[in-house]
């Protein structure tokens, strides 16, 4: 639903794209603990699912997200790319993106999924793992990206 409305904001502008703003920044608000449904305190695997979407969005991350969304040593290693985005393993931007299942590790306290990237010059797609720390305690961000292709 958030990627609809992230769509439909960049068509009709104004009041809705407010709208689509506001859906974003939620997205990377953490849930009340009245809205945990993991008694560990720990983001669930739902949450960090729609979270991801809202990060990524159709095309990518905006500079909001790159901004507060994303761990400092990320966003360190990210700027000694260049010309490379590391947050999408890619030089450009894609046609559209894909959040797959997400899986969570207890014991390791992160949650990762597999995520799909679409490309408009030629029919192909790429893929990445990006990771979340599932402490509830603290807001969502991005931790790491591994941009290796998954087995």
């Amino acid at each position: 639903m958030l990627r609809s409305l992230r769509s439909r904001a960049a068509v009709a502008g104004g009041c809705v794209a407010a709208l689509g703003l506001g859906l974003a920044l939620a997205a990377g608000a953490p849930a009340s603990a009245t809205d945990r449904t993991d008694p560990n305190g720990r983001y669930t695997a739902e949450e960090i699912h729609h979270f991801l979407e809202g990060f990524y969005g159709n095309h990518g991350p905006r500079p909001w997200e790159r901004d507060y969304l994303v761990s400092d040593q990320l966003k360190e290693r990210n700027a000694q790319t260049p010309g490379y985005d590391l947050l999408l393993c890619a030089q450009n931007e894609p046609a559209d993106i894909e959040v797959g299942e997400v899986t969570t590790a207890q014991s390791a306290r992160v949650g990762w999924a597999t995520i799909t990237t679409h490309w408009a010059q030629e029919p192909r797609t790429a893929t990445f793992t990006a990771y979340v720390d599932l402490d509830g305690s603290r807001p969502l961000q991005l931790l790491e990206v591994d941009c290796a292709p998954g087995d």
